[in-house]
């Protein structure tokens, strides 16, 4: 069994590998040299320049797993000069007088015209296209493409997705399909659905302990009926339980804050680098004599500060400010700032030092780990601690109900953008992603939320949905353009959703996407992460009015930002730029020690009884579980829109709970 699974993978890798290692269109020439072993009669073949695994099994008409079943060594790649052993196979009798295929008349509704490039095969073809290699032999009649010279034209068929609606498969009423990760078990796995752990194996007979990879039968309880906007009923409908949060009553309108009083301690635990910060030289090896390097030692100029502090260093800059605010409101505050970087050593020996037992606030540190030690020390003194940054998972605010997550993790980004495609469940969705693997846990989750949600307007198996898996230039040449308009529709609005946070594939995809924009009505939604790119042409983003969520938004025509910018620039001599780490340094300690002043312990259980008006966002903290920390929940749906400005998005379903700064 080993023996046949190493053979199946060795035949994908061959696939998979050789098509892109090819030099060019190489004719094999079929060996005359025979020899027989073991009573088995086998062609010796010189492997040539440009030849491949496709190409010599063609000529010796044999399949590429026949030939690697008989070379193994095929599997690692074919070298210049290798021999390998055909097996001689006989030649079947073709009919004389076949007919000839009257040449097709050239039909651009069906098919794209491609051009062939060196190296290009059948197989190459089909992956690039999303089509079957059958598919391109038969829109091909009378053609043998891998005998085709570079540049010859040859016909590849359209795929008419959306000419009629797409029918995906309905799945078995009231039952999903789980897939199971690394480190998921039956208790955490039904934790997840709302379920329990009898209800789970009663739907797997037999099942004590799931190893990665299975696929698990979820049991759905209480599935509502949904409705379409004619009141049909769809009987197909995939529904997960959504995670239980326990929500506190807001409070609606600002929270005044004047006539403070108390005296706070703060400690900001950040990765200033202080040790990297006080070498002031540096040694420079660019000038080379004889062939070997010239050591100079260079003295680095006063105002220059290690690249990794920088960003750290506007937070504590505008952390500065706010605490400047809040003690011209009444308030005493006492800074201490910690060095704390992504080694654990530093966050134990000041845990030891016993320095943060007697802090009101602790903000950071900023790696997951250092977090998770700190917040666990302080929960024992019931010690409020702010992570500031965006974190990989959720893990730290596990059983730590003192520990306050002020960036919205990418699932808050996803439930977002799940609820909006509700207003265009009429439109071709495009779902893009990377996960060519399946290894990617979010983008099954985050398609599951995509058709819970859309199927609250309309039946499951009317959605029109393509998932499209991006390939980046280093694997695909610009034809592969041709992949994604294959999936659009000339004849609906197309919904594009870049489900990445990749800054290379969001900037193809945008590309590709103001290209195709010229022939398609094409919307586009995209993660937060598409407003940090370091874009050259920030041109195409508002030519396509890309929309996304995002945790902040500043109205720079509102009086306290202009003030936050003057106190900026007096103290610092320069201005923040819009994703600067100072508003959020700011926000996030006004926020926290205007609420501790006015409502005391009381604001860190319940902190939606505070909500002061902010420069860049409002705080809308939640709990999914008693016992675990808090996550802002907080986002503005925004555009960047024709006339090159971004505008903030107020539609019915997005609710602006605050006045915007």
């Amino acid at each position: 069994m080993i023996k046949i699974q190493k053979l199946i993978l060795a035949t994908f890798l061959t696939f998979l590998f050789f098509p892109g290692n090819l030099q060019g269109q190489v004719v094999v020439e079929k060996s005359r040299d025979k020899v027989i072993i073991s009573g088995k009669s086998y062609y010796i073949h010189t492997v040539k320049k440009g030849e491949t695994a496709y190409s010599i099994s063609k000529a010796y008409e044999i399949t590429p797993q026949e030939l690697t079943k008989e070379n193994p060594a095929v599997a690692d790649g074919l070298k210049v000069g290798q021999s390998l052993k055909i097996p001689v196979v006989d030649n079947v009798q073709k009919p004389k007088n076949q007919k000839q295929v009257t040449k097709l008349t050239r039909d651009e509704t069906k098919f794209i015209y491609h051009k062939l490039s060196a190296g290009e095969t059948v197989f190459a073809l089909s992956k690039k296209f999303d089509v079957s290699e059958d598919e391109i032999v038969q829109s091909n009649p009378n053609i043998e493409i891998n005998k085709m010279p570079v540049g010859f034209e040859i016909a590849i068929p359209r795929r008419q997705f959306m000419n009629n609606d797409q029918k995906l498969q309905a799945p078995e009423k009231n039952i999903l399909e789980h897939k199971v990760v690394k480190g998921e078990n039956l208790y955490s796995i039904a934790e997840k659905y709302g379920i329990t752990v009898k209800e789970l194996r009663r739907e797997n007979k037999g099942l004590l302990f799931p190893k990665v990879d299975d696929f698990i039968r979820i049991p759905l309880v209480n599935v509502p009926v949904v409705v379409t906007p004619e009141t049909r009923r769809a009987d197909s409908v995939r529904i997960v339980k959504e995670d239980l949060v326990i929500q506190h009553d807001n409070t609606f309108g600002i929270t005044p804050v004047n006539n403070l009083k108390g005296t706070f301690n703060v400690a900001l635990l950040l990765p200033l680098y202080f040790q990297e910060n006080s070498n002031r030289t540096e040694i420079d090896s660019s000038k080379i004599v004889k062939g070997k390097p010239v050591y100079k030692i260079n003295k680095r100029e006063e105002e220059w500060i290690f690249p990794g502090t920088l960003g750290f260093l506007e937070l504590y800059e505008g952390v500065l400010i706010a605490s400047d605010t809040l003690r011209s409101l009444g308030l005493n505050i006492n800074l201490h700032i910690y060095d704390v970087e992504s080694d654990t050593v530093g966050a134990i020996r000041l845990i030891e030092s016993g320095a943060l037992k007697d802090m009101d606030l602790i903000i950071g540190p900023v790696y997951s780990h250092n977090l998770s030690l700190v917040a666990t020390y302080a929960k024992q003194f019931e010690i409020p601690v702010i992570s500031p940054v965006q974190l990989e998972n959720n893990a730290p605010l596990k059983n730590n109900p003192f520990l306050f997550k002020v960036n919205p993790s990418l699932e808050v980004a996803q439930d977002a953008i799940s609820k909006r495609l509700i207003n265009f469940w009429d439109d071709n969705f495009i779902f893009i992603h990377s996960d060519s693997t399946h290894i990617n846990p979010d983008i099954d989750s985050f398609k599951n939320k995509i058709f819970r949600e859309l199927t609250t307007k309309v039946p499951y198996e009317e959605i029109k949905f393509k998932e499209f898996i991006f390939y980046s230039r280093s694997n695909q040449d610009e034809d592969s353009i041709n992949r994604l308009e294959n999936a659009l529709s000339d004849q609906v609005r197309n919904f594009v959703i870049i489900a990445s946070e990749d800054p290379p594939m969001m900037s193809e995809c945008i590309a590709n996407l103001k290209t195709l924009s010229k022939k398609f009505d094409i919307r586009i939604m995209g993660y937060p992460a598409i407003r940090g790119l370091d874009n050259e042409d920030w041109k195409d983003y508002f030519d396509l009015g890309i929309e996304l969520y995002t945790p902040f938004w500043i109205d720079y025509n509102m009086q306290d930002v202009k003030n936050f910018n003057a106190s900026f620039r007096h103290k610092f001599l320069t201005e923040p730029n819009e994703n600067s780490f100072a508003w959020e340094g700011y926000d996030l300690t006004y926020y926290f020690l205007s609420g501790l002043a006015l409502y005391g312990k009381k604001f860190i259980s319940n902190p939606d009884i505070h909500n002061p008006d902010l420069l860049q966002t409002s705080f809308r903290f939640k709990r999914k579980e008693e016992g675990n920390g808090f996550e802002n929940q907080k986002l503005y749906l925004i555009k960047f829109t024709n006339d090159l400005e971004t505008k903030l998005l107020d539609e019915p379903n997005v609710t602006v709970e605050k006045s915007i700064n």
